[in-house]
């Protein structure tokens, strides 16, 4: 059992501000930096055990770019990789998830995030950013979401949460013991700026009053799950200025990475 890499480069659902498109040669970048090392906090050595890149999907434009996306990360599945996206903004999850879920019939998904992302339409696009999980609902690509960090819930969200039975941690509830636990493979879909942005500044919608960086490593260590590939999505390059965003994805990157070699979330 391996990881792959992909990296997707891909913002042209932003609804806000482009510039995701351009993060994951940076957050490649950040995982190599000589400033840290490749080991991950449970005793995993990535120097040792390779994550294999597997490169990035090249943009094309439109329901293409969403066939290409599953083409590619469902390759990687064929090949027993567990894949994790480098986006790219949150419009990649869905296509993403539609391949996992061809080779997880009963898949649920651990989704990090300030914003629920589950419009049924969003200025009028239906594959906007703030819609992924209202397409993945609709077509029944996993059996449970849960919602970890929402602070920006509208009440057309909140009916879409009710209507999908989805389970939302809101981070006015968030409370430091939580522990998660799924009896089927997870997927982790991790939108950077559902940490807060004093933590992960670099990002198109900085929403105050979120996750440390601690908060969600923590939440990721006591999982109890069988993670099969995630996501890191949502970072933007032009907002980081210092370079604190990239280093914070490449350490979710790495955790992540690691709770998949895991068997179980032991």
């Amino acid at each position: 059992m391996q990881v792959a890499l992909i990296g997707i480069p891909w913002d042209e659902n932003s609804s806000f501000m482009r510039g995701a498109a351009e993060a994951p040669p940076l957050i490649r970048a950040a995982l190599a930096s000589e400033s840290a090392n490749l080991w991950s906090e449970t005793g995993i050595d990535f120097g040792a055990t390779p994550i294999f890149d597997a490169g990035d999907v090249e943009p094309v434009s439109g329901a293409a770019m969403m066939s290409r996306i599953a083409e590619s990360v469902g390759a990687l599945l064929d090949q027993n990789y567990r894949p994790i996206a480098l986006g790219g903004d949150h419009a990649i999850t869905y296509p993403v998830v539609k391949a996992f879920a061809k080779k997880y019939p009963r898949l649920s998904l651990l989704h990090f995030d300030a914003h629920p992302d589950i419009y049924d339409e969003f200025q009028g696009n239906r594959y906007s950013h703030a819609c992924p999980f209202a397409r993945i609902m609709e077509e029944g690509l996993v059996e449970r979401l849960v919602q970890v960090g929402i602070r920006t819930a509208t009440g057309h969200q909140r009916e879409q949460i009710e209507r999908f039975g989805v389970e939302v941690v809101e981070m006015k509830d968030f409370r430091d013991d939580l522990r998660l636990e799924f009896d089927t493979p997870v997927y982790v879909s991790f939108d950077i700026d559902g940490l807060d942005p004093a933590f992960a500044p670099g990002v198109s919608h900085r929403e105050p009053g979120g996750l440390s960086t601690r908060q969600a490593l923590n939440v990721i260590h006591r999982l109890k799950a069988d993670v099969v590939g995630a996501d890191v999505v949502e970072f933007n390059p032009r907002m980081d200025s210092t370079g604190v965003t990239a280093m914070a994805c490449a350490k979710l990157l790495k955790e992540i990475a690691a709770k998949t070699l895991l068997a179980q979330g032991a």
